[in-house]
């Protein structure tokens, strides 16, 4: 079995987001990709796409998150299940940070205003 932590992981930032990659294939995961996610006050991202199913899991804060054209507000506790290629963008609708989880399969790849990348924090 192995450990990680969120303390030791890298972090990588983008548009207010900061992700801490937990179970993913550069730490010891063959399969899935886990990541923390940090979204600072009002922070939006960026509307993307990813080619296999995405779950995020909100611990604390206020998140909306939007799926295609449709936007829902999420409570701490509420999971939200991304299909894949669906158009998604989240957005911290509070005044305080928001924390969540994220799970989804190794080597997924993301497209982002039209160009291809395969998020660091899932590698």
């Amino acid at each position: 079995m192995a450990v990680v932590t969120r303390a030791e992981a890298p972090r990588f930032e983008r548009t207010g987001f900061t992700f801490h990659p937990l179970a993913v294939p550069s730490r010891g995961s063959t399969q899935l990709a886990v990541w923390a996610l940090d979204a600072a006050p009002g922070a939006r991202s960026e509307r993307h796409t990813v080619d296999v199913e995405e779950v995020f899991v909100l611990h604390d804060g206020a998140v909306t998150i939007e799926l295609g054209d449709t936007a829902e507000p999420l409570s701490p506790g509420d999971a939200a299940i991304v299909p894949p290629d669906v158009p998604v963008r989240l957005h911290n609708t509070g005044e305080v940070p928001a924390s969540l989880t994220v799970c989804t399969s190794a080597g997924i790849r993301g497209t982002v205003n039209g160009v291809s990348i395969d998020p660091p924090w899932s590698r």
